[in-house]
């Protein structure tokens, strides 16, 4: 080999190992950059999840709950109801309720409900009304008792706790759980409520009374206050007890004691007692609703217009003819002065359909035949209605 060769040779000899030091050390460089980003996505993939946890734990339902604070869930619902009547004292078309429902989980144990009610669609001088018909909190405080506080419904009878229009027949509700349970009937107080030997449930309450007066004939439901600066002179105490033993059916009584119904404004009267039962009974596709309700009232003001008792009843058969069409009819009496001279007594009888495209909407038709203190109002009434 003579020297150029061999000069040759060396130099390929170094550059080759050169490159070769030079390739392996970019291998090693690669690799640590390698192991660098799966290192750094493998945090940001940790990230990601925990937010994406975060934001599920926090947004609650879909639809229509949304979800605010640390664990709370807000809910919103409501119903409604437009009639038409064509009745012996005239026609009448009217959006009768709009309600809307607005609730708060604050914790599993601890939750606000409240009710926005807008009658007769507008407020101005000829009518209408927008109040709150419901706004409290409820605690549970064991396994199956809770006590609410706020503005309250009174626990009394079939329809002042139940009054959605899916849930009953005829387009309007019945007159007893208007005139006798002054429907919808709510105050401001406390209440406990629970359950115990599996087929008993109850209901106490201490809340605020009403305030009858002479000028209205003491008639109960002029007395209801809707906790607008109401008189708190006499509270009321409420107590009622349910059974439902048997599938299908419910028996339940209540009473109401106030020692003053006219919040000490009339030396003339005194105490009012408030007696109910009622039954509701369902079989297959027949069922049955029966209510009794009577007031005592104190005092020889309420006895000088017969207003001493005040009372009322009702029965109210119906049949589904299909999962979408129902039939019913109903008889009641009412008479917020009973032990009058004169005829004060009404009569009603109705009988129409319900016909319900969805579980939560109604249509409805009756024919009502009213006598109301010998005075006769008979005629047609149609309706629609909704929950959600």
């Amino acid at each position: 080999m003579n020297t150029r060769t061999y000069l040759q040779c060396a130099f390929l000899s170094a550059l080759l190992l050169i490159s070769t030091s030079a390739i392996s050390a970019d291998t090693d460089d690669l690799q640590q950059q390698l192991d660098e980003l799966r290192a750094e996505n493998k945090l940001i993939m940790e990230r990601l999840d925990a937010s994406m946890d975060l934001i599920e734990a926090n947004a609650g339902d879909t639809g229509d709950n949304n979800g605010h604070g640390s664990r709370g869930k807000t809910t919103i619902g409501g119903y409604g109801e437009l009639h038409y009547a064509n009745l012996d004292s005239g026609k009448e078309i009217d959006l009768h309720r709009f309600i809307l429902f607005l609730g708060h989980e604050f914790s599993d144990t601890i939750r606000f409900f409240s009710e926005l009610e807008i009658e007769h669609a507008t407020v101005d001088g000829d009518g209408g009304e927008v109040s709150i018909e419901q706004a409290y909190l409820e605690f549970d405080i064991a396994q199956s008792t809770a006590i609410r506080a706020g503005v309250l419904l009174v626990p009394m009878g079939i329809v002042n706790e139940t009054h959605e229009p899916p849930t009953f027949y005829g387009v309007e509700r019945n007159n007893v759980e208007k005139f006798i349970i002054p429907s919808t009937w709510r105050e401001g107080g406390v209440s406990i409520s629970g359950q115990f030997a599996q087929a008993f449930s109850y209901d106490i309450a201490l809340h605020s009374g009403l305030q009858t007066s002479l000028d209205d004939n003491y008639a109960v439901r002029k007395g209801r206050q809707a906790v607008r600066e109401a008189p708190a002179e006499d509270l009321a105490l409420t107590a009622r007890l349910k059974w439902t033993g048997v599938a299908g059916l419910e028996i339940g009584g209540g009473v109401q004691q106030q020692s003053d119904i006219t919040q000490s404004t009339d030396a003339t009267a005194g105490s009012a007692t408030l007696l109910e039962t009622h039954a509701i009974w369902q079989v297959q596709k027949f069922a049955l609703r029966a209510l009794y309700a009577n007031w005592s009232l104190d005092g020889a003001g309420p006895q000088s217009v017969g207003a001493d008792e005040q009372s009322g009843w009702y029965i109210e058969p119906a049949y589904k003819l299909s999962e979408n069409w129902g039939i019913y009819a109903r008889q009641s009496s009412w008479d917020n002065q009973a032990n009058s001279n004169t005829d004060t007594q009404s009569t009603q009888t109705d009988f129409g359909f319900s016909y319900w495209p969805h579980e939560d909407v109604v249509i409805k038709a009756n024919y009502q035949l009213l006598d109301k203190a010998g005075v006769d109002d008979d005629g047609l009434m149609l309706g629609v209605g909704y929950q959600f």
